[in-house]
């Protein structure tokens, strides 16, 4: 074996002899070493030695095994950490496997056999994880990364910007038009970071009337208001450890983006009702199709809390100016709606590839995915041709078809406001009353959607929420 092949072990010890004898029994083994004298010493020397593995003492001056446990799991990717334990020290070493995440303990003296058997899985993890960090940079040099698939050098700017963030523990604001696919982004930043193995919660700031938002993040006890009927976790609770989504965060009333702020900065939450603080450790990632900076000059935005969130901005680009996406973004879909709908549509038809390439796609990806949607549905198998396209799509002959109650046919010259009530009301109607559903159909927030019904005079009560 090459010393470059050689796995890396950092041995951390404030007895000199202990040191120098683990050192030679693991250069025996193969492996490559270095040695420091208590914590601080181990984190300078990994600046020069990346480490495989760190095996540490426990009980070391200036800072300690869980002080460097701690330490190094403030970096995205920290080696795994063997902890060595002197007799009757056992129940900390425990703890710090179970709750600080190092990889194993073992008390002293260290068995030889034992030890090589964990040194040996801890190396295997440490190659796993590089391998999957290589995969994923592979994969987005590819077009692809989490949910996400472009080829256009706009989209290539984004990833490269959501490699560099999302491993971090920054909160990060995603703009883009409605449909660019924020939540896709929001949970790519999940996934590629250190929290993909906890929550990840999506809540929507404009679906919730405002009397209830703050519920909802919060949580509340019992008979905190009329209707509390148990205590209840919100969001920040139920997301601790993951990531939380802040959807349509422009929508956010002022007061709640205040006590938004307060939780962003102290990192606890009281629920509504309650006398105890709570400590809370949860990501944002907030998303919005609105200019929050127009926001904040009419008042309705609070700037301080804008630039809490704006660490990390993404904006998305809208479909049409990176058209170059759209077969690849199309193939993405197909695949989950052939297994959705058990069909099997093979792809799009050279015709249909035109007539996408050349379509202004104002509602994005989601525009794209409803249009596939329905087109999957009608032809079942093989190619998607025009005749599986909307009536009336990208110029296409507005052609009568048989009532389904899903489709509806204009007459010529009907007024716009007219065409959208009738637009709204049949997919109500065809969602079975779902508003939520019928606002992602439309490309409507759940509060413009509500807003629409109550204009035309739609009962409120009954309705079915997301």
């Amino acid at each position: 074996m090459s010393q470059i092949d050689k796995p890396r072990i950092l041995i951390v010890d404030d007895d000199e002899a202990q040191r120098s004898a683990m050192s030679q029994l693991l250069a025996g083994w193969g492996y490559e070493t270095t040695t420091a004298f208590d914590g601080r010493n181990a984190l300078e020397a990994l600046s020069d030695f990346p480490a495989d593995v760190v095996l540490t003492d426990l009980n070391m001056p200036n800072l300690d095994g869980a002080g460097l446990l701690a330490e190094l799991h403030k970096s995205p990717s920290p080696p795994p950490t063997i902890i060595l334990t002197a007799f009757g020290s056992a129940d900390k070493a425990i703890e710090m496997v179970r709750e600080s995440g190092a990889f194993w303990y073992l008390e002293k003296p260290a068995q030889p056999k034992a030890l090589r058997a964990i040194l040996e899985r801890a190396v295997a993890q440490a190659k796993l994880v590089r391998h999957s960090q290589r995969l994923e940079r592979q994969l987005s040099s590819r077009g692809v990364l989490g949910g996400l698939v472009a080829q256009s050098e706009s989209m290539r700017r984004v990833f490269a910007l959501l490699e560099q963030a999302a491993p971090t523990k920054a909160t990060m604001l995603i703009g883009g038009e409605t449909g660019t696919g924020k939540e896709v982004t929001a949970r790519a930043i999940h996934d590629l970071s250190p929290r993909r193995a906890s929550p990840f919660l999506a809540m929507n700031c404009a679906a919730l009337p405002d009397t209830l938002i703050e519920s909802e993040l919060f949580g509340h006890e019992k008979g905190a208001f009329t209707g509390a009927a148990e205590r209840r976790a919100g969001y920040f609770e139920l997301a601790n450890g993951g990531t939380l989504l802040l959807d349509e965060i422009g929508e956010m009333p002022i007061a709640t983006q205040a006590k938004l702020l307060r939780v962003l900065e102290e990192r606890k939450i009281r629920r509504l009702g309650g006398s105890r603080e709570i400590d809370t450790d949860v990501r944002i990632v907030a998303a919005t199709n609105r200019d929050l900076r127009e926001g904040i000059a009419k008042g309705t935005f609070r700037e301080d809390l804008y630039f809490r969130l704006n660490v990390f901005e993404v904006t998305l680009p809208p479909l049409r100016d990176r058209r170059e996406d759209i077969p690849l973004i199309a193939a993405a879909l197909l695949d989950g709606l052939n297994k959705r709908h058990e069909c099997r549509v093979t792809g799009l038809s050279p015709e249909v590839e035109k007539l996408f390439s050349e379509y202004a796609w104002t509602g994005n990806v989601r525009e794209l995915r409803n249009v596939l949607e329905r087109a999957v549905i009608l032809a079942g198998n093989g190619l998607i041709r025009p005749e599986h396209l909307p009536p009336g799509f990208a110029g296409l002959p507005n052609r009568t078809v048989e009532s389904t109650g899903s489709e509806v046919t204009l007459r010529a010259g009907v007024t716009v406001d007219e065409a959208e009530r009738q637009l709204i009301l049949m997919t109500v109607r065809h969602t079975g009353g779902n508003r939520g559903r019928a606002a992602e159909l439309l490309g409507l927030s759940v509060k413009t959607l509500f807003n629409k019904l109550k204009q035309y005079g739609e009962p409120q009560d009954g309705q079915t929420e997301p």
